[in-house]
């Protein structure tokens, strides 16, 4: 086995690649990321991970973890789980590259069940599921919430995967195609949008929706409401 080099811009990772098959017979190659940027320490296992991923998805045979510590100090039991985990992504990405069929499984699974706004799912097919649901409970923890169709991210009103649903949901019940249900939605909206009453502090000045440059009467009276 040979041990490849752990600095190596992204644009030379190929050559790297074919020249380790090239030089030792295709003897199995590791490599520690590799880093591809030497300007953030304290963050090399994102640096390496990088590499890490292009040069996996090239064909090398093992992949070597490098934590947040690495050119720093002895890393802690926090800094070896998140590197770990930073390689853990790397050498899925590198396996989806590869069309590996039971990456593509994993990756369908929870992009479907991300879609159908499945939270328990979600959070048991990802790689760290306790950090997924702490992230989320940080903002939604009730158990409503895990049956919620948004996060705190976009919430009700703007979740892409929800707009996704009524628009598919409109059409099935419009008797429309796809694309033509979206045509009229966003037909409607900009109707909307055009006809809608600006709203500052709770109170309406006038239809100017559509406004992009608004008169400079309203930008002053609004300034005064607003003092």
């Amino acid at each position: 086995m040979n041990e490849g080099p752990g600095h190596v811009p992204m644009h030379k990772i190929p050559e790297n690649m074919q020249k380790q098959l090239e030089w030792c017979n295709e003897a199995p190659f590791y490599t520690l990321g590799p880093l591809t940027t030497d300007i953030a320490p304290g963050y090399d296992h994102i640096t390496s991970a990088i590499g890490a991923a292009n040069i996996g998805a090239l064909g090398t045979a093992l992949l070597c973890y490098v934590t947040p510590k690495e050119h720093l100090g002895l890393p802690n039991r926090d800094d070896v789980k998140a590197g770990v985990i930073a390689y853990k992504i790397a050498a899925h990405a590198a396996d989806l590259a590869k069309q590996h069929p039971y990456a593509q499984a994993w990756d369908d699974a929870l992009s479907k069940a991300r879609f159908e706004f499945r939270w328990m799912d979600q959070f048991a097919l990802s790689l760290d599921p306790m950090t997924a649901m702490s992230f989320h409970d940080e903002t939604l923890p009730s158990d409503g919430a895990k049956v919620a169709h948004f996060c705190s991210m976009c919430g009700p009103k703007f979740c892409s995967m929800k707009i996704t649903e009524d628009v598919r949901k409109y059409a099935e019940e419009h008797g429309y195609g796809t694309e033509e249900a979206v045509q009229r939605g966003m037909d409607a909206m900009s109707a909307e949008f055009l006809s809608a009453k600006k709203t500052i502090s709770g109170e309406q000045h006038g239809e100017i929706g559509g406004e992009i440059y608004l008169p400079e009467s309203y930008v002053k009276s609004a300034e005064r409401n607003i003092e």
